[in-house]
């Protein structure tokens, strides 16, 4: 079991100052005084990182889902185009689309790809969210979805035609004509029942946030528990931010940097909007600090700054790149195999952890090989 390292595309638009107001949860891009995002999600600029990121030896990337980013779909396929082998997480929620249809995009995808797709399965935290795509279920009725929804894709990409009839799902003869070679893996994350549940009988690598290492421990013993009650086993991923530097000191001035821009009227606002969605892990998120900045290290080398202001990832791995790596292995002692990074901003971050964290992985023999062989062109 090595480490598998992904970075993260902000298609939302990119800068050197993320933490800001104007990235606060549910609202839009921090904007300059143009009106526009400091960085715009250009395929240039967003494909400028993946490139990046394929170079330093990171398998793929996470492009996350929302009403304020890019479709990931489309950007996902323009960015085959200007990578080689670089994969593509990219988030899709069940029930905006068919499962078959959703079926078919991913084996088309696979096959103009080379077999570069990943499916981050997102069922959605916020009712308001989904409302604006036109879906009206509540949270718990999203996940029994998105297991009849996982169930009719599997058997799809299988080859043999599939009819289902469930409580959201109901198809006849389903079938991809074309079937992926290889099928996509599934990624899914929550820490509902629900969410478990789906994810123990369909996703291939269940996802967490970056809380401290004991409690991501104890979950996946929970979700590798469940994985076994329905006769699959699971890989286990994590999602966090990184600062990483020459030294200690120079990570932590750096988190300092991020934090001096925010005021308590930001953070109290951001944090009313975090209280109020609907999910569980972002819930933990926000206890991790409980809105205070007097105690945003929460486990040494951990830092809660970034989920003052932003949903989501809330974490971030702070120190030297050995203390960085040191965490890392922590977190692969509790079972963690793959790692989503990123930092702000992306293109110069990927760098500071590719240059810096990557050779020290590989100095420990705790780099997957593919990632290694990335390096060796």
């Amino acid at each position: 079991m090595a480490v598998t390292l992904h970075w993260f595309l902000p298609t939302t638009g990119d800068s050197r100052t993320d933490l800001s107001e104007g990235n606060a949860v549910g609202a839009h891009k921090h904007r300059d005084g143009g009106g526009a995002p400091v960085r715009a999600p250009t395929i240039g600029y967003i494909g400028q990182i993946a490139r990046s990121a394929e170079q330093l030896g990171f398998v793929g990337a996470l492009m996350p889902t929302s009403s304020w980013c890019e479709d990931g779909w489309v950007m996902a396929a323009a960015l085959t185009q200007a990578t080689e082998r670089f994969k593509f997480l990219i988030a899709a929620r069940p029930g905006l689309v068919s499962p078959l249809l959703a079926a078919q995009m991913s084996a088309t995808f696979q096959r103009v790809s080379g077999n570069r797709l990943l499916l981050n399965v997102v069922t959605g935290g916020d009712d308001v969210e989904q409302r604006r795509f036109g879906d009206h279920l509540d949270k718990t009725e999203r996940y029994r979805r998105a297991g009849e929804y996982l169930a009719v894709m599997r058997g799809v990409w299988e080859g043999e035609p599939v009819s289902f009839r469930g409580e959201f799902v109901d198809v006849e003869g389903a079938q991809v004509h074309h079937p992926p070679s290889v099928a996509p893996q599934i990624y899914l994350g929550g820490s509902s029942a629900g969410a478990l549940d789906v994810a123990a009988r369909y996703a291939d690598v269940y996802l967490t946030w970056g809380e401290p290492p004991a409690a991501v421990a104890e979950k996946v013993a929970r979700v590798r528990e469940a994985a076994e009650r329905a006769g699959r086993e699971l890989r286990f991923g994590i999602r966090l931010h990184a600062i990483a530097r020459d030294t200690s000191e120079e990570a932590w001035a750096v988190a300092d940097r991020l934090l001096a821009g925010l005021d308590p009227d930001s953070i109290a606002r951001a944090q009313a909007n975090m209280r109020a969605s609907q999910s569980e892990g972002q819930a933990r998120m926000v206890a991790l600090h409980g809105g205070r900045t007097d105690a945003l290290e929460v486990y040494p080398g951990l830092w809660a700054g970034v989920g003052l202001v932003r949903g989501g990832a809330g974490t971030a791995l702070v120190g030297s790149h050995t203390e960085v790596v040191d965490l890392i292995a922590e977190y692969h002692d509790a079972g963690i195999e793959e790692f989503i990074l990123s930092g702000y901003p992306h293109l110069e971050e990927v760098y500071r952890v590719g240059e810096g964290v990557i050779p020290e992985l590989r100095r420990r023999g705790l780099l997957a090989r593919a990632s290694t062989a990335a390096l060796a062109g």
